[in-house]
């Protein structure tokens, strides 16, 4: 192989999601037992089930015009990934993209170009392209993927599936099939094909197999088209249930006491996507009940609550935040829900909802439950309204947990020094996920929630009557109790929940 070393990868190295390379044919991947995985600075990585096969390698060069860098593996793990990979699914994607021919009027249509609307609709109609979109969409709900990302390039269209919070390259389709595949997904979500210029929201409902799924669209134009991400929303998958989300005995019996406090205002901290939304939901489903009123208003509604008033606001026609939380506390709500906290007024509105005897809860985006404070004293608001109104505050993170199929102790960790240092010791065991397949040979499967629960004591309410910076809150909080985000990781690294790297990768900000 011209001198060069070839590396064997472990199971658990191999790629979670098939390499879509041009000119590589499924058929010739199938026959060769090749698995081609990772561009890399120019070069293709394939896993062959024998590398000595040197023509194999001559073809993969001049079908790609690049060098080629040979992998190899467990020929049985190879086997088991290219039946998975490159099983009837994906020779329907590309008898699909075979299908269609660029004189049926698939191609890309430039910028400077007038597109007929009539014309898109007739593209987005066609039955090949209605299968494409479908079949993008069933392989995500099978993969557990949260979000599907279509991203136009200058030669090609990517497809790209988030599971369990991280971004993989599953596929990508020729270039002169973008205009067609956006407007199908325009059209299912009633959206405007014709506009390509501003950002468009829309919503679809179908059914994938025995789930029902519903589809939040978001387009956005970029240099090379419009951009789509597809949030999925499996109401079935949703678990609401509090104590499913990983919190320690002794941190979800602090939540159930906050939550059930007549009055006040309850906080959720944490960056897009880390769950927040998910543990408002639980927190309302737990003390649901006939004799509370509860209402939400939200952008948008994600899940529908049995037994709870929910609000979608529509700032296009001045139902936005503000106006609408004005307007309900006529309605006797006991509880309140705003989908977050975005500037004084809403803010202002939330604490005098609480000075009136409701319970109010929220979302914030900071990065610990200390900051919270310290971000709405920033806002404008009246250290001492926040003193008599915040009850406690949750911030949280997700982490992907250790495939529970494949789980296996592999020793004491290297990571000495950071372990000593987080004071956990030298003889933390270590666990890791091997891979298999009811993981996808990555490691891990489904999330767990890291958590910091900050309860506001009668000290802490006199640090923030006194306005008290981030670090005077964080030390006191500290001295009443409070465990932070990474200690709660490594909690959850002796329990063999989750690794180190999982730990660091979302709290290494913090």
């Amino acid at each position: 192989m011209n001198g060069k070393t070839i590396i064997h990868l472990a199971p658990e190295e191999f790629p979670r999601v098939p390499l879509v390379v041009d000119g590589i044919a499924t058929r010739f991947i199938r026959e060769n037992r090749i698995i081609p995985f990772e561009w890399k600075d120019g070069a293709l990585k394939v896993i062959m089930a024998d590398p000595s096969r040197q023509e194999l390698v001559d073809a993969l060069r001049a079908v790609t015009e690049s060098d080629v860098l040979v992998h190899t593996g467990d020929p049985a793990v190879i086997d088991e990934h290219i039946s998975r990979f490159y099983s009837k699914d994906q020779q329907n994607l590309d008898k699909i993209i075979e299908g269609i021919d660029e004189r049926e009027g698939y191609e890309f249509m430039r910028d400077e170009e007038e597109e007929d609307v009539g014309h898109l609709k007739d593209l987005a109609s066609e039955a090949p392209i209605i299968r494409l979109v479908n079949l993008f969409i069933t392989r995500a709900v099978e993969l557990r993927a949260s979000d599907i990302h279509i991203e136009p390039f200058e030669d090609e269209v990517k497809i790209r599936y988030r599971i369990d919070g991280v971004l993989n390259d599953v596929e990508s389709t020729p270039k002169r099939l973008q205009a067609a595949i956006v407007s199908r997904i325009k059209i299912m979500a009633r959206l405007n094909i014709a506009e390509r210029r501003l950002p468009q929201d829309g919503r679809i409902r179908l059914r994938v197999g025995e789930k029902e799924i519903a589809i939040r669209v978001s387009t956005i134009p970029i240099v090379n088209g419009e951009s789509i991400v597809m949030r999925l929303l499996d109401r079935e998958s949703i678990v609401i249930d509090l104590a499913s989300l990983g919190f320690s005995q002794a941190m979800l019996m602090s939540l159930d006491r906050l939550i059930t406090k007549p009055n006040g205002i309850i906080l959720v901290t944490g960056p897009t996507g880390s769950g927040k939304t998910t543990t408002l939901y639980g927190a309302l489903d737990k003390i649901n009940s006939p004799e509370k009123k509860i209402i939400t208003v939200e952008d948008p509604v994600e899940y529908q609550l049995k037994g709870v008033n929910q609000i979608q606001v529509k700032p296009q026609i001045g139902l936005d935040f503000n106006s609408t939380l004005r307007h309900i506390v006529r309605q006797d709500p006991d509880i309140i829900m705003i989908g977050e906290i975005r500037d004084l007024e809403t803010a202002q509105i939330a604490i005098q909802s609480a000075l009136t005897g409701h319970l109010v809860f929220s979302t914030l985006h900071t990065n610990d439950a200390p900051s919270a404070i310290t971000r709405l004293l920033d806002m404008g608001v009246e250290s001492f309204l926040l003193s008599s109104t915040v009850r406690g505050i949750l911030a949280q993170r997700l982490v992907r947990m250790i495939c529970p199929d494949c789980r296996r102790q592999t020793g004491v960790s290297d990571d000495v020094e950071e372990l000593m240092a987080l004071g956990m010791g030298s003889g933390v065991p270590v666990w890791r996920g091997a891979g298999c397949e009811v993981c996808g040979h990555t490691g891990f499967f489904g999330r767990s929630g890291l958590f910091e629960l900050l309860v506001v004591d009668e000290d802490l309410r006199r640090l923030t009557l006194k306005g008290a910076d981030e670090g005077e809150i964080r030390a006191q909080a500290r001295r009443s109790g409070m465990k932070t985000l990474l200690e709660d990781g490594m909690e959850k690294i002796r329990m063999g929940v989750t690794t180190l790297d999982e730990v660091f990768r979302v709290t290494r900000e913090d």
